[in-house]
């Protein structure tokens, strides 16, 4: 049985970011959603942070509102108090003699200062727990955070950034670029496209210039430049390499966080990790430029995304033509890998698609 693409779920079995590490401090408590999922962040005052159903198990009220106090979370209602593993362990006013069962606790951890969240089955947490994302450990790199809400599906943000074929939408902040794609692989959870690029028309912009000062050419590379885009379900990596096959000089790593119970809307993180130049301090002093030209570029994707989710809603289904073999491979990827709608199935996996 096969789906509208724009109405399958994003799978709960894998860590999902749900905010950075600064923005819970010691004795505080935030809330934030999953696909509708109420979470209550809270950390506790020697430093541990927990993750529970945002929804206090009397009123239904969100535990955000509460309070922290030593080890437990305290609903800002009633008093009620929940320990880090949900369970209800005090009434104020009836003891611990009547009890009820609790909320939801979700495994949590914190990776290179992003706070991830487990949603799914708690039992593959640890498996599938990420060492680092993307470079944004690593000292020969300056990284940046990306962090936006997004009003689309995250499928359009999957697709926009592995089809390079779109850069016709950047000609104001980067002239006219043409990209050929050099060659696609895929596996049952991943796929990746690779590609290089050429200026017809225009100037290069001091951001694009910044990033690519990086490194250095003439290593006999047949491409002076090779981009490769990777989506490693559900995250994506983007890598572009100038001159030489080491370390990349652009570094990005991505993971769009859907939203509500509809997944029509994500809060997008991530790294933009820059390789630092071999002249000291060369690239600290371009990464205005970098911030700026990269602002610029994210800016025009979310406008086009966002108009893309907005067509879907009007026609009601998917309606893409996509007509380019590694879009394909993604679609039928981000479908295998996600959780089918609760709704009615729709079209097919690649409803007006051409099957290459």
């Amino acid at each position: 049985m096969t789906y509208d693409i724009r109405t399958v779920g994003a799978h709960p079995d894998h860590w999902y970011p749900l905010a950075w590490s600064d923005e819970i401090k010691p004795g505080q408590v935030i809330g934030r959603r999953f696909a509708g999922e109420p979470i209550a962040l809270f950390r506790t005052g020697d430093g541990t942070l927990n993750a529970l159903e945002d929804r206090c198990a009397h009123r239904q009220v969100p535990l955000h509102l509460g309070v922290v106090s030593g080890q437990t979370l305290k609903c800002g209602y009633h008093g009620w108090s929940y320990d880090r593993a949900g369970a209800c362990i005090d009434v104020p006013y009836l003891g611990e003699c009547r009890l009820p069962n609790g909320v939801k606790s979700y495994p949590v951890r914190e990776v290179n200062g992003m706070v991830l969240v487990f949603p799914g089955n708690p039992q593959l947490a640890e498996e599938r727990l990420p060492a680092f994302l993307g470079k944004a450990a690593d000292t020969g790199y300056l990284t940046r955070r990306l962090n936006r809400e997004v009003a689309c599906h995250y499928s359009f943000l999957h697709e926009n950034l592995f089809d390079m074929n779109h850069q016709f939408l950047h000609r104001k902040n980067m002239g006219s670029i043409k990209a050929r794609c050099l060659g696609r692989r895929h596996g049952e959870t991943w796929c990746e496209v690779d590609y290089t690029f050429s200026r017809t028309e225009g100037r290069q912009s001091v951001g694009e210039a910044a990033i690519l000062s990086a490194m250095r050419p003439g290593d006999g590379r047949k491409f002076r430049d090779l981009m490769t885009i990777r989506t490693e379900y559900p995250y994506q990596h983007l890598k572009v390499w100038v001159g030489e096959a080491g370390a990349p000089a652009l570094d990005v790593w991505l993971c769009y966080t859907p939203l509500g119970a509809e997944q029509r809307a994500n809060r997008t993180f991530g790294f933009l990790s820059v390789k630092k130049s071999k002249i000291p301090g060369l690239t600290a002093l371009a990464w205005p430029f970098i911030a700026w030209f990269t602002e610029r570029i994210f800016q025009e994707d979310k406008v086009i995304v966002e108009a893309e989710q907005a067509a879907h809603d009007e026609q009601g289904a998917d309606w893409n033509n996509e007509v380019f073999p590694a879009l394909i491979d993604l679609r039928a990827l981000l479908v295998r890998s996600g959780t089918p709608p609760l709704s009615q199935p729709v079209g097919t996996v690649l409803s007006r698609t051409a099957q290459n």
